[in-house]
């Protein structure tokens, strides 16, 4: 073999080697760290990246009040090649919920709220068509019946929040208010941020900074200041559904028209799961059902502080606690595909999570992020990443991580 030919047959085998590597699983570093006890988590996270597409994603779990796990990996900005940091936020989409049963539960805690009142004694307007008598904690627990706006709305008058609060206030029921629960995507948020500024007189992202974030040093916000901009995750769209019969059958049950598809997209069917959430309008607005903006270390402390004291702060009593996680809602939903089970403002086990045991209490998002309270283990739990995944529920690289917390308790 002569030198030129000879040197085309090195470099096809270097080129040949090198795909190789492209399509194996690579190895990606984990940052951060863990108490000897917990190490099996990071094993777990770690696992995320080689065996499930992770991209970006940090967890963090506090133990007893005491920070345990604080983990992150990967890439902030996958096109941009920005890694991950440790002060890294992500949103959250639904998780926002959780948070919001907290500020929620905290001012009734204070006298300021009586869970046990109508909606309307705070806001009257929302009296109309015969919801006069809904009560706040069935609001919380997805009972009031308008999971959807019936009102055309333009994106900006959504996020600019009167509009949309004023619509669902006038707006009649889809079923009488209080006698059956169905999920509200996105009315949850508009509700009880409503009734926060009512009680308040703080703008909604205001009151979080105030009674959630300040006493935590919480990276958290609902309505994010420009300055914290550059440290967010970008999301990736979930992929498609690739089998034609599931993209037929979740058309069928879920699409355009269907109570469940109007409640997902809607108001006025402008919200997506693409990049419109990368957007600065979309990061800014108050969306208390939605657009959450946390660190995975946020959601652990927020939720440890739930259920032990975190560097002094204590958010809830125990009987408090007791009484939000007291089931509401539990079996067939009238607007999601699959059975619910609520408390007062939160996701309690199976829907909260299939690996979460019975009393645990907290808040999946879409695309997968998680943040829970166990208080009989004292875990406050938070998962944040930006690749979102497509199950609708029970995503598996945060059931996956909370198999590895409770695996290293026993």
């Amino acid at each position: 073999m002569n030198a030129r030919r000879h040197g085309r047959v090195a470099i096809v085998r270097v080129a040949q080697r090198r795909a190789a590597l492209d399509r194996s699983p690579r190895m990606t570093e984990v940052h951060g760290g863990t108490a000897p006890r917990f190490r099996g988590v990071r094993d777990a996270f770690a696992r995320l990246f080689a065996e499930h597409g992770e991209v970006g994603a940090a967890v963090a779990v506090r133990h007893r009040g005491e920070l345990v796990v604080d983990l992150w990996a990967g890439l902030a900005d996958r096109d941009g090649g920005r890694p991950w940091q440790r002060d890294t936020a992500a949103l959250v989409f639904s998780s926002t919920k959780g948070v919001t049963a907290v500020l929620l539960h905290v001012l009734a805690e204070r006298g300021e709220i009586d869970l046990d009142a109508p909606v309307a004694a705070y806001w009257p307007d929302f009296a109309a068509e015969g919801k006069g008598a809904l009560t706040v904690r069935d609001a919380l627990a997805h009972r009031a019946g308008v999971p959807v706006v019936d009102r055309a709305l333009t994106l900006e008058q959504v996020l600019a929040w009167d509009p949309v609060v004023e619509a669902i206030a006038a707006q009649r029921p889809v079923w009488p208010p209080g006698t059956r629960h169905g999920y509200h995507v996105r009315t949850y948020g508009w509700i009880a941020g409503e009734l926060v500024r009512r009680v308040t007189g703080r703008r909604f992202g205001d009151a979080v900074a105030r009674e959630l974030a300040a006493p935590l040093a919480l990276e958290l916000w609902v309505g994010l200041p420009e300055a914290e901009e550059p440290r967010v995750a970008t999301l990736l769209p979930p992929p498609p559904i690739a089998d034609p019969k599931a993209r037929a059958l979740f058309d069928k049950l879920a699409g355009p028209g269907t109570l469940t598809g109007r409640a997902l997209t809607g108001p006025s069917d402008l919200f997506h799961y693409d990049t419109m959430w990368n957007r600065r309008a979309l990061r800014a607005a108050e969306m208390p059902s939605s657009n959450g903006i946390a660190t995975a270390r946020a959601l652990a402390t927020l939720y440890g502080a739930l259920v032990s004291e975190v560097d002094g702060v204590r958010l809830l009593r125990p009987e408090t606690v007791a009484a939000a996680c007291h089931p509401r809602s539990e079996g067939p939903d009238a607007v999601l595909i699959l059975p619910s089970r609520f408390g007062t403002g939160f996701m309690l086990p199976p829907t909260l999570s299939t690996a979460a045991p019975g009393g645990a209490f907290g808040h999946a998002g879409a695309g997968g992020s998680l943040g829970f309270a166990d208080p009989a283990a004292q875990i406050g739990f938070g998962y944040v990443m930006n690749a979102m995944g497509s199950a609708l529920t029970g995503d598996p690289r945060a059931t996956s991580l909370v198999e590895a917390v409770y695996a290293c308790l026993r």
